[in-house]
């Protein structure tokens, strides 16, 4: 989705400096992906803490530590050179192009917001389940960022599981390739679901074009089956 955005705006992600919060699945494959578009994510955390690593985050390291060990984050600190590690909140400190919160709902508030603004952040795109608050929407808004929310954004996980269903049906088994490239094309046409309904004058409001998408496609599925 963040790929489909800049494209939109003439950008690119390569080259970016991203922050993802969080590092469950949701934050270490946003890592994974984000680094395989050609951008530098210097950051991520947990419920401690966040590390900050100029260089780039080493998400071998990353997994290693959650995913093998089940530790805390702010063992990644003692183990590459160069790394902090900063307990507590505060993540949003870091300057950064693309800001991915991908931890828990309501973890960025109007604080950060303004940090992130006063910092240059230029796009803000939601991993997790409303981890914005609304008044922290507002104010990204308002200030140029944009703003992708989390009910499409983070679409990709049920779109998979909707091919995984497909497959079991159809008996078939695509690759890791097939699979990707259909979820690629599945989030281009939700971008492009928020881009029709979102439209206002040269802008895009991403809320706007989510939020009507969305009630749009509920409403056909009713009718679909008789409802309306």
């Amino acid at each position: 989705m963040l790929n489909e955005i800049a494209k939109a705006h003439n950008d690119s992600v390569e080259g970016k400096t991203i922050v993802v919060t969080g590092s469950g699945n949701v934050a270490i494959y946003a890592v994974e992906k984000a680094t395989q578009l050609g951008a530098k994510v210097v950051a991520m955390n947990d419920s401690n803490g966040y590390i900050y690593d100029p260089n780039g985050i080493n998400l071998d390291v990353v997994k290693d530590i959650k995913e093998v060990k089940r530790g805390r984050i702010k063992e990644y600190a003692d183990r590459v050179e160069g790394a902090t590690y900063t307990e507590g909140l505060g993540i949003w400190n870091i300057k950064c192009d693309i800001y991915l919160p991908c931890a828990t709902q309501n973890e960025l508030g109007l604080d950060g917001a303004k940090t992130l603004v006063a910092n240059g952040c230029k796009y803000v795109v939601e991993g997790a389940n409303m981890p914005t608050t609304l008044d922290a929407t507002t104010y990204l808004q308002e200030n140029g960022v944009l703003f992708m929310p989390g009910k499409a954004a983070n679409a990709g996980g049920v779109a998979v599981s909707g091919l995984e269903m497909s497959q079991n049906s159809m008996r078939y088994s695509w690759t890791a390739e097939e699979v990707d490239a259909k979820l690629s094309q599945i989030m281009k046409d939700i971008h492009d679901t928020c881009v029709k309904f979102g439209k206002e004058g040269n802008k895009i409001n991403y809320v706007k074009g989510a939020n009507i998408g969305g009630f749009i496609k509920v409403a056909e599925a009713m009718c679909a089956q008789g409802h309306c």
